[in-house]
This record gives C-alpha cells, structure tokens and sequence, in this order.
C-alpha cells in the first residue's frame, strides 16, 4: 500500500467512526425526545375538561355537594305545576377544587303557557329574568373536587319531564 492509499483508508476509518458515533448520539438523544412527547401527549388529556350532561337531580347530586334551588322570579310565581312550563339550558365551567368559574346561557329561559295540548310544543316567550336568575344560582353551585369539568343543565319547571328546580318530577329521564 502506497502512502495514497493509507491515507484513504485511515479517511474511511475516520469517517465511519465519525459517522458511527453521531448515529448512536443522535439515535441515543432520540429516545428522550421521544418520551418528552410521549410525557406530553400524556398530559395533555389531563388538561383537556370532562363534559358532562345533567339532566336529572340524581345527575345534580352525583356530580355537586351544593346545588341550591334558584328563586322564581315573582312574575312566575305559582306557575310550577300549572300549565305554564319553561325550559333553558346552561353551561358551567367547574375547576378542579369544584367552584364554578362561568356559567354560560345556551339557549335562554323561555316560559309557554299550554292552553292545548296541540300547542305544548309551541315556541315560548324568552324570560330574562329567570336566566338571571339561573345564572346567579348556578354560580353559586360546588362540584365534588375532580377534573376540569365543562357540565350542561337542562334545567325546566312546570309541563316539562326533566329538571324541575332541582326536583326530578317522575316522568324520568329524557
């Protein structure tokens, strides 16, 4: 072998240990990233909130220690159990401690009077007052400690089977 040919080879030598050894660095570092992601990827459900829908005072209770009943506006007084039914729906962000940090209106209270039963599915009037006051009661509600929870409530009073104040009225769950 000529001194051409030593150098080559003691080159090549150079080079595939070179290349050997940033392959088992960069293949050695590959695991750790991988696992940061993994760990990631792992965590992140955790931060990503629990949606519940509640439509029944069992669902109240399985899910809040306080739940108090929101006060009917005087306007409405005497109606529940009457002809005159109302339903809203409302959505409640709950921290994991279990206080409720929002309460967002999804579709606003709205009160129908049923004169017929042709009409019960008739269009009701919006009431304000009683998203007001849905929204100040809710506020006030504490979860169990848990996740971060997003919770729907279907919340009626009157003609309605679902939540009535905070009472199921015995036509079940819908």
């Amino acid at each position: 072998m000529g001194p051409a040919m030593t150098f080559i080879t003691k080159l090549l030598l150079a080079f595939i240990s070179l290349t050997s050894v940033l392959l088992r660095t960069s293949y050695g570092a590959e695991p750790p990233k991988q696992t940061k992601v993994g760990s990631a990827n792992a965590s992140h459900p955790a931060k990503n909130p629990v949606h519940l829908i509640v439509r029944s005072a069992t669902d109240i209770k399985q899910t809040f220690t306080y739940s108090p009943r929101p006060a009917v506006p005087s306007e409405l007084e005497g109606y529940a159990g009457s002809q005159v039914g109302g339903t809203g729906t409302y959505r409640l962000i709950v921290d994991a401690q279990g206080a409720v940090n929002q309460v967002t209106i999804l579709k606003g209270f709205t009160v129908t009077a049923v004169y017929d039963e042709r009409f019960s599915s008739a269009k009701g009037n919006a009431v304000p007052a009683l998203d007001q006051v849905m929204v100040q009661a809710l506020m006030r509600w504490r979860a169990k400690p848990g996740p971060m929870r997003v919770v729907d409530i279907y919340w009626s009073f009157g003609t309605h089977p679902w939540v009535n104040y905070g009472k199921s009225n015995g036509h079940g769950n819908q």
